[in-house]
């Protein structure tokens, strides 16, 4: 987890939803329709206050390495996992200053045997959009480069989502969202906020749907459908 999301609805609604008033934002250049099946190594949305404080949503390069691990070929991660994203070396400096949030309808899971893989698509029971906590290396001042991008935090899963995979984006609140990207929050309470406060699983549902999200190229609203009873 987490290796693939939706992002169906539009910029402004993402906006809305997290109580940024209208024109208070800046959206990025390179509008773009919906999209039900969001891969690692596409520029998904990303929200963020990295630039004095200003809420901004831009498309953003999902995956991330430094400079060092390119050098030593090491591969491109999409995901930190929350025990060492705060103090591992791969992730220490975008944690203290590059927290942002992915906005989000779902995100897919896939369980059972190589070859025989069963999709599973997970949302809250509102229906409303999630904000996932993400760390970014993408700064407003300075020229991106290919190991440029951000990654999604995620935690151990917890109650029925342990059925589904043993790992699981930190979804918050849109009051913690807002919180995350602070630029004054401390680095060591945004850590115990990933911790704590991360909406339980009980905030979700899941259920199996088509296998036609496993090709990356399909894509439209059908994807999301729950699969039909035989």
């Amino acid at each position: 987890m987490c290796g693939r999301i939706t992002q169906h609805r539009s910029p402004d609604a993402y906006a809305r939803a997290i109580g940024w008033p209208a024109r208070s934002y800046r959206a990025g250049a390179g509008a773009r329709a919906a999209n039900w099946n969001v891969p690692p190594g596409s520029h998904p949305w990303l929200m963020h206050t990295l630039e004095d404080d200003e809420g901004r949503i831009e498309p953003i390069h999902w995956g991330y390495r430094p400079s060092w691990a390119a050098e030593k070929g090491l591969p491109m991660a999409i995901n930190a996992r929350i025990e060492k994203a705060a103090t591992g070396a791969f992730f220490r400096g975008l944690w203290k200053s590059g927290r942002a949030i992915v906005p989000a309808d779902g995100w897919y899971e896939w369980t059972g045997e190589k070859g025989h893989k069963q999709p599973w698509y997970i949302r809250l029971k509102t229906d409303r959009p999630m904000f996932m906590a993400a760390i970014t290396s993408y700064r407003p001042d300075k020229e991106p480069t290919d190991n440029t991008g951000f990654v999604i935090v995620t935690a151990a899963a917890e109650g029925g989502l342990v059925d589904v995979h043993d790992r699981r984006p930190v979804v918050f609140s849109e009051e913690d969202a807002l919180l995350w990207m602070d630029n004054g929050f401390p680095p060591e309470q945004a850590e115990q906020l990933a911790r704590s406060v991360a909406l339980p699983p009980d905030a979700f549902e899941w259920y199996e749907v088509g296998t036609e999200v496993n090709r990356v190229g399909n894509n439209g609203e059908r994807l999301i459908q729950p699969n039909a009873v035989a």
